[in-house]
């Protein structure tokens, strides 16, 4: 493929997956967040990969401009390895919401390209983390790059961030996961700063 058919082909397919995007399911995120904050709860954002990298950005986002107590368990590099070295991957994350006591006051916010899935061993450390989730019915929210994964399925609400074009599944769905986190961390229902940059430096 021609390097500018293949620019305008990934262009035209995020923009069509920003088209796409359910405006009633990210105002019901923010929603949820924004009674998960009143009830004095937490919430913990769980990724892999490029998803993990997200959710690092995310929980800092949100305490910073929310003023939402969040938590992301793969920025603790000591612990997450020693769970997974010695339990496994697949328990690396119920284990580590245990120890930190989630309760029904609580929420999960997954990043995830595919949602998890059991039956094709991807990501099960998702799976796992939502099963506790809903065992202990903190509220989970999800934004996945497709609609028949676990966390489509499981989630109390979720939001699919792609139009569905899998040769730039991975990449638009963790670009999204981005553009929707950054969104909700505006939100009137949750700002309480803002950004230095529209603060102080005016245009």
């Amino acid at each position: 493929m021609p390097s500018d058919q293949y620019v305008k082909d990934y262009l035209d397919s995020f923009v069509a997956s920003v088209r796409a995007l359910d405006r009633a399911v990210i105002n019901g995120m923010a929603e949820a967040l924004a009674s998960i904050r009143d009830q004095d709860g937490r919430v913990f954002v769980l990724g892999s990969g490029g998803s993990a990298a997200n959710a690092s950005h995310a929980a800092a986002d949100f305490r910073k401009l929310c003023f939402l107590e969040c938590y992301s368990p793969s920025d603790n590099v000591a612990e997450l390895t020693a769970r997974v070295n010695d339990d496994g991957w697949p328990a690396a994350y119920v284990d580590w919401l245990r120890v930190s006591r989630l309760s029904d006051r609580d929420g999960l916010l997954i990043l995830s390209v595919g949602g998890g899935s059991l039956d094709h061993n991807l990501s099960p450390n998702l799976v796992r983390a939502i099963e506790y989730g809903n065992e202990v019915d903190a509220r989970t929210l999800a934004i996945v790059g497709r609609a028949d994964g676990y966390a489509a399925r499981y989630a109390d609400v979720c939001l699919v961030a792609s139009n569905g074009q899998h040769g730039f599944l991975t990449p638009i769905s963790e670009s999204l996961q981005a553009a929707v986190w950054h969104l909700l961390a505006g939100h009137p229902l949750l700002r309480t700063a803002i950004p230095v940059w529209e603060d102080r430096v005016k245009a």
